[in-house]
């Protein structure tokens, strides 16, 4: 009789099967059973799949090496240029500064940066007077600070509307403010200093501050209007179902969320204004009313003299009034707190 194929394969099987058991039971190696059949064609299986291990993952720094080594020259060298340009940009602000403080402390402090051969502070012992230090920081106050006050007050009045409220003339309104805020200020000088003469406001603090406020508003508008967009104007719809105008709304409601911005506004006004030296030195002739911008000039003496050391310490009691003014404003400001003003 003839045994089918199939069965014969069976037998064939389990004569393997019994052999390699025979063959652990003797204590042999075990035999390494090659498949067979439709096993043996099917394809391997890619990593990560069950059954077959992952193959180990390539170092992560060795594939930011190859990354770099595949990276564009053409970008290499950008980089390159990118970081040498910003190199010599913070060098350019450095020096200056180091200057300052070095020379502001050496007595015998020359146009060059070096390290002084002595410390001293005889420079500041000299320029702490009234006539030299005090009054004209005094002014620089007055001025400075009113300028900013007066920008913040007009810009917020200026800038709600043109937020709140759509009008035909909103774009022609703000592009004119730009164009305004693109004219230079030794432009307008001589028919302004005309017309102080024609009003009576010459040498006058009150007009100076008004003028440094009328200057400063294009951008100033510009500024608040974005910082008022910002606020939700869900806000304000609860204040009027409550019964509040909307002016009320408006101090109420908007000014106290956007105070980082009126900060913003605030020091970016006062600092342009604190460095001001032309206006106050055309519309301030008399000495004890100009700011300490323009009476920096006491420093450079007659056929060119330069008191160095004096210069650098009056410049570093120049800068702290506007960093303690930043610091002060920057923490009492806090940030914008607009999440959850509105339930239900």
């Amino acid at each position: 009789m003839t045994v089918p194929t199939a069965g014969r394969a069976s037998s064939a099987s389990n004569a393997s099967a019994s052999n390699a058991s025979a063959s652990n039971t003797n204590g042999a190696a075990p035999a390494v059973v090659v498949p067979s059949g439709p096993a043996a064609a099917q394809p391997p299986l890619p990593a990560g799949v069950p059954g077959r291990p992952s193959r180990p993952s390539q170092p992560a720094r060795k594939r930011r090496r190859d990354a770099m080594a595949l990276a564009s020259p053409r970008k290499t060298g950008t980089a390159i240029a990118a970081s040498i340009a910003l190199a010599v940009v913070g060098v350019a602000f450095f020096v200056p500064l180091a200057w300052i403080v070095l020379a502001s402390v050496d007595p015998a402090a020359t146009v060059a940066v070096g390290i002084p051969g002595s410390f001293t502070l005889d420079n500041f012992t000299t320029v702490l007077t009234p006539d030299l230090t005090f009054v004209p920081l005094w002014n620089s106050l007055v001025v400075s600070g009113g300028t900013a006050v007066v920008t913040v007050l007009v810009a917020t009045l200026a800038a709600y509307p043109l937020s709140r409220y759509q009008m035909r003339w909103n774009k022609s309104f703000l592009y004119t403010v730009l164009f305004a805020s693109c004219l230079p200020i030794t432009a307008v000088m001589v028919p302004v200093y005309a017309l102080f003469v024609a009003l009576g406001l010459l040498d006058s603090l009150p007009g100076t501050v008004m003028f440094l406020a009328a200057t400063s508003l294009p951008m100033a508008i510009w500024m608040m209007k974005n910082f008022v967009d910002s606020v939700p104007i869900s806000l304000e719809e609860a204040a009027w179902m409550d019964g509040a105008s909307a002016m009320q709304a408006l101090f109420r409601v908007v000014v106290p969320l956007m105070r980082p911005g009126l900060a913003v506004v605030f020091i970016f006004v006062f600092t342009q204004a604190w460095g001001n030296f032309f206006v106050p030195f055309v519309l301030l002739l008399d000495p004890d009313k100009q700011p300490a911008a323009v009476s920096i000039y006491n420093f450079f003496g007659v056929n060119g003299a330069i008191a160095y050391g004096q210069l650098a310490a009056f410049s570093v009691l120049y800068t702290l009034p506007v960093l303690f003014l930043y610091l002060l404003v920057q923490r009492l400001s806090g940030g914008f707190a607009l999440a959850g003003g509105v339930k239900g």
